[in-house]
């Protein structure tokens, strides 16, 4: 009896193509077009939104609360008919220069081709606190405070200068460039940054600032770490610079998907 040929196999089914993964740069910069081509009054909107939540959990991890009164009066975005309580000015002020400290930062983020100095750190704390005057003669801090907000060890005083250039030097240094990603590279300068401590007040702030100037130069949201990682933020500084690339990592894809979640809402379809 003949042999029955052998059946033909069928061919294999195509496999689905993977979806695309996208870098943060580029979904950094498809978020920007969106957002680019909706109405104006959803950019300012969202530029308004995004500096009081930003100045609100910045200021929050420093132990300083703002209400959203406060907020709305200093940057603007108060409705007609809110009255200014006089006694609010000095809260009003202190967050206008927070705001002029992020419009600086997105300044100097432009020019992407400039390295790290120390002049535009003190340049950043001079911002937050004019009251010390030109960048050029702003002073490192003498002692090392008796009430502290950290809980970790902060640099002798005679120190701090020593350790700010090295912080500056490793930042621009190429190797360190090559070798680490640009999340990494801002969020181990910021750690190295608040453990120096260099100045009497708001280093944290000067830190988390320069470490999102690093970040907006790469193509990068600004890292806005939440006032509900207050706890986790403190012990990271007092214990491992990979915890804190995680906190910051979380803190940008949180910024992604705010834009996201309010673009979306704009238009459903555009994505």
């Amino acid at each position: 009896m003949p042999s029955r040929p052998p059946a033909k196999k069928k061919p294999a089914a195509p496999q689905a193509e993977a979806p695309k993964v996208h870098t943060v740069e580029e979904r950094t910069a498809y978020l920007e077009a969106r957002l680019k081509d909706a109405p104006v009054e959803l950019q300012a909107k969202y530029r308004d939104d995004l500096d009081m939540s930003w100045i609100a959990h910045d200021s929050a991890l420093e132990g300083v609360v703002y209400t959203l009164p406060e907020l709305r009066t200093a940057i603007g975005a108060g409705d007609a008919t809110m009255a200014f309580d006089s006694s609010m000015q000095p809260v009003v002020e202190e967050i206008r220069r927070h705001r002029e400290a992020l419009h600086f930062v997105r300044e100097q983020a432009m020019k992407r081709r400039q390295p790290l100095t120390i002049d535009v750190i003190k340049q950043i704390y001079c911002v937050l606190h004019p009251e010390e005057g030109d960048y050029k003669t702003a002073k490192y801090r003498k002692d090392i405070p008796q009430h502290r907000l950290y809980f970790h060890e902060y640099a002798a005083p005679d120190k701090i200068a020593y350790k700010v250039r090295q912080i500056v030097d490793w930042v621009n240094d190429p190797e360190t460039r090559r070798t680490r990603s640009p999340v990494r590279l801002a969020a181990r300068a910021h750690y190295d940054l608040v453990r120096v401590f260099p100045f009497a007040n708001d280093s944290g702030k000067v830190a988390r600032l320069m470490m999102n100037l690093l970040l907006l130069r790469s193509g990068y949201p600004p890292a806005i770490i939440h006032s509900t990682e207050r706890q986790r933020y403190y012990e990271a500084l007092k214990g491992s610079s990979a915890t804190m690339h995680a906190i910051v990592g979380d803190a940008i894809d949180n910024s992604l998907a705010s834009i996201e979640k309010l673009l979306d809402l704009y238009d459903p379809k555009a994505h």
